[in-house]
């Protein structure tokens, strides 16, 4: 069965916004300039796909790093706005509580559209778990 992308794309450089003040104070040491190449390659680099099934984040700058978090192991949703990035173009926060061993918490940083994001997320998980027939159960 072929898999239906329901967002693609990579966070902000808004992210990056405290790293390169920093930068930009203390250019005159020359280092603080590659290391806000280095922050902006990073983000560059960084592809998220959420599709009906899954989210598959990549990583990686010089070696790359993939991560597969299957839908209908995300136990809790949250969407955090924080006030800068509200600000400069609606960005949001993405928070996925999971079950998964290697992934407990999945954070989708300043990504636009976070609440349309969000509520897709959250229809596509509820149908993920429909169709694999699983229920989530917290034991305390």
């Amino acid at each position: 069965m072929e898999e239906k992308v329901i967002w693609k794309g990579r966070p902000s450089q808004w992210t990056n916004f405290g790293t390169y003040v920093l930068c930009f104070l203390f250019c005159w040491l020359v280092i603080p300039i590659f290391i806000a190449l280095w922050r902006f390659l990073i983000v560059k680099t960084w592809k998220i796909e959420i599709t009906d099934q899954r989210l598959v984040e990549e990583k990686g700058v010089l070696s790359k790093k993939t991560d597969e978090l299957e839908l209908f192991r995300v136990k809790d949703i949250r969407l955090d706005q924080p006030f800068l990035l509200r600000l400069v173009g609606r960005l949001s926060n993405i928070i996925l509580v999971t079950s998964d061993k290697t992934n407990s918490i999945v954070r989708i940083p300043a990504i636009k559209d976070g609440k349309d994001i969000r509520e897709k997320l959250r229809v596509a998980i509820d149908e993920r778990r429909d169709k694999k027939r699983v229920r989530e159960t917290d034991f305390e």
